[in-house]
C-alpha cells in the first residue's frame, strides 16, 4: 500500500464513521424534539413515535447510518486498500439510492410543507435531507473501496421501498393522527388519498417515485462500475 493510498483509505474510513455519527445525532435530536412537543400537547406518545419511525426519511437515514458503521468497521479490519465484499457493496448501493431519492423528493416536494411530527430541528433537518444525501452521492462517486456490482443488483434497491409502501398503506387507515384526530395517518401528503382526492393521484406519485428509485439505483451502480484508478485494490476474499 502506497502512502497516498493509505491516507485516502483512512480518510474514507473517517468520513464514513463521521457521517454515520452525524446522521444518528440528527435522528436523536429530532426524536427528542418530537417527544417534547408530544408531551407538551398531551398527544398519544406511543402512536407519535411509531409514526416518527414510519417516515421513509428516518428509516433510510437509519439504514444509511448502520451501513456506514458496518463499512467503517470493515475498513478498520483491513490492513490495505481492497475492494469491499459483495454484500457490503450492495448495502452501500441501497443506502446511497435511498438517501439520494430522499434528498431529491424532500427538496422538490416537501421542503416547505409542515409535517405533524412536531417542531423541526433545523440542523437535524438539513443533515437528514441534504447533507446526508450529498455525502452518499460523493461516497458513490469517489470511495476507493467500491466493488463494481452487476447491473441486475440495482433492482434489489426496490425491495425495501415496496415493503415500506405496503406497510404504510395497510397501517394508514387504521391509525388515528395524533396531531389532528383524523382516523387515518400517512407520513407524506402525496401518499394520502384523502388529500389527493383518491388513489389515482397517489398511485401516480408512487409510480413516479418507484421510477426515480430504479433510475437512481442504476446510476449508483454505474458510478460504482467506474474505474477508480487504484491498482492496489484487490478483492478481499477473506473479508466475505
Amino acid at each position: 500500500m502506497t502512502e497516498v493510498h493509505g491516507r485516502t483509505w483512512h480518510a474514507w474510513l473517517a468520513a464514513r464513521g463521521s457521517a454515520a455519527v452525524l446522521i444518528i445525532a440528527a435522528i436523536i435530536a429530532q426524536a427528542q424534539m418530537t417527544i417534547s412537543v408530544t408531551l407538551d400537547l398531551h398527544r398519544d406518545l406511543a402512536t407519535t413515535m411509531v409514526n416518527f419511525f414510519s417516515y421513509f426519511t428516518i428509516l433510510s437515514n437509519l439504514f444509511c447510518a448502520v451501513t456506514l458503521f458496518i463499512a467503517a468497521a470493515w475498513m478498520m479490519r483491513s490492513s490495505r486498500p481492497v475492494q469491499e465484499p459483495l454484500w457490503l457493496a450492495l448495502l452501500l448501493a441501497c443506502a446511497s439510492t435511498y438517501m439520494i431519492v430522499t434528498g431529491v423528493v424532500y427538496n422538490l416536494l416537501l421542503r416547505n410543507i409542515a409535517l405533524d411530527q412536531g417542531t423541526t430541528v433545523p440542523w437535524s433537518n438539513e443533515i437528514l435531507h441534504l447533507l446526508g444525501p450529498a455525502y452518499m452521492l460523493i461516497d458513490s462517486l469517489f470511495a476507493r473501496s467500491t466493488r463494481p456490482l452487476p447491473w441486475k443488483h440495482a433492482t434489489v434497491a426496490l425491495i425495501f421501498p415496496v415493503l415500506w409502501l405496503a406497510y404504510t398503506f395497510i397501517r394508514g387507515p387504521f391509525t388515528t393522527a395524533p396531531a389532528t384526530g383524523l382516523p387515518w395517518w400517512y407520513p407524506y401528503p402525496f401518499l394520502n388519498p384523502h388529500i389527493q382526492g383518491g388513489w389515482g393521484p397517489v398511485l401516480g406519485y408512487v409510480a413516479g417515485i418507484a421510477a426515480a428509485i430504479v433510475i437512481v439505483a442504476f446510476l449508483v451502480v454505474a458510478m460504482g462500475r467506474r474505474p477508480r484508478g487504484a491498482k492496489s485494490q484487490a478483492p478481499a476474499k477473506q473479508m466475505h
